[in-house]
């Protein structure tokens, strides 16, 4: 990578977003402040001087080509991401230039490996959504957990969350997906998604210790489902959340997270358990680590990195796992975050 190259930062100034930006310039990279406000642009350019700001509607064609000239690359940080994914990545497309998102909203990232995975293979253009904490890491962690599997009867990736304290932009972007959805559930079972109206339940996970036996709301389904089968033979893929976190997702009353560092981290912990069955035997890797929005930014920013090195094993729109060595990828997020392999 050659010293100073830029990236634009669509949605700088959300919480995930300032995340992304302090750690591209950990980096040694250059971040271009985007988004719809400039306002907030301009205020968030006040806490990191120097850095140009560039803003853009998402109907803006123009604006968005203009925040994305001359940049090596654009991560997207802004949602809902069925507004923002598909304008981001035409401009990202005319400019040639890699674009990589944190989008959690399972259809904003089923709406982008069907509308540009053809155009991105023919254009040899590089596009990764929800390279976060949800779908990217739950990835990473399932396909180390496949190890020298060619196939496997299911994946579970269970969250075991302290708390969960939302975003504004988490809960917009889950009223805009409930709103697809017509209100109703969804699953990946037998090789596609199912929308259903069948009652949450709870069930016993057995997470891996000090954390133990804890009730999680089964079948509370993230980004994981698109990401995972993307590119694993997986027929059956769940993904479950500690009740304690999705009881804070639930209620209207729970306020936004709170820096409890000097990094703007909360203190919320996460234990991620990718579990892999194939057949009587199970393999799983495990993650822990700190705010499940300050770890996205080391994920989206090394991503960039190993795509602007090289480090890509394929081209078009590829989840995390797919296109990067997944294994290496997490080891370099050994500052950030744990992680743990158990093969049968």
């Amino acid at each position: 990578m050659r010293s100073g190259q830029t990236v634009t930062v669509y949605g700088a100034y959300g919480h995930t977003g300032r995340f992304v930006v302090a750690h591209l310039r950990e980096r040694g990279f250059v971040p271009v402040l985007s988004g719809r406000d400039a306002g907030k642009l301009r205020a968030l350019a006040a806490d990191f001087p120097g850095l140009e700001v560039r803003p853009a509607a998402v109907d803006d064609t123009a604006a968005l080509d203009r925040a994305v000239a001359g940049a090596d690359a654009v991560i997207n940080a802004a949602g809902p991401f069925a507004t923002t994914a598909a304008p981001v990545i035409e401009a990202a497309l005319r400019a040639g230039i890699p674009y990589v998102d944190v989008a959690a909203e399972i259809e904003a990232n089923v709406d982008t490996f069907t509308h540009f995975a053809f155009r991105a293979r023919q254009a040899n253009a590089v596009i990764v959504p929800a390279m976060a904490f949800y779908g990217g890491l739950g990835d990473l962690l399932a396909t180390v957990a496949m190890g020298d599997w060619e196939t496997a009867d299911e994946a579970h990736i269970a969250y075991g969350l302290s708390s969960w304290h939302p975003t504004a932009g988490t809960r917009a972007a889950g009223a805009v997906s409930h709103g697809r959805r017509g209100g109703q559930r969804v699953r990946y079972t037998k090789g596609r998604l199912d929308y259903h109206d069948d009652q949450p339940t709870v069930l016993k996970w057995h997470f891996p210790e000090p954390m133990g036996i804890r009730d999680v709301m089964a079948e509370f389904t993230m980004a994981d489902v698109v990401t995972i089968p993307s590119h694993l033979a997986v027929p059956e893929v769940s993904t479950h959340m500690a009740t304690e976190a999705a009881r804070d997702l639930a209620a209207p009353d729970t306020p936004e997270p709170t820096a409890a560092d000097d990094d703007g981290r909360s203190d919320q912990t996460f234990l991620v358990d990718a579990v892999v069955r194939s057949g009587g035997t199970e393999r799983r890797a495990v993650a822990r680590g700190r705010d499940i929005y300050a770890i996205t930014a080391p994920l989206a920013v090394e991503a960039v990195h190993r795509i602007l090195t090289g480090r890509t094993r394929t081209v078009g729109v590829a989840s995390a796992g797919e296109i990067f060595d997944a294994a290496d990828f997490l080891d370099a997020l050994s500052e950030h975050l744990s992680v743990e392999l158990h093969h049968a």
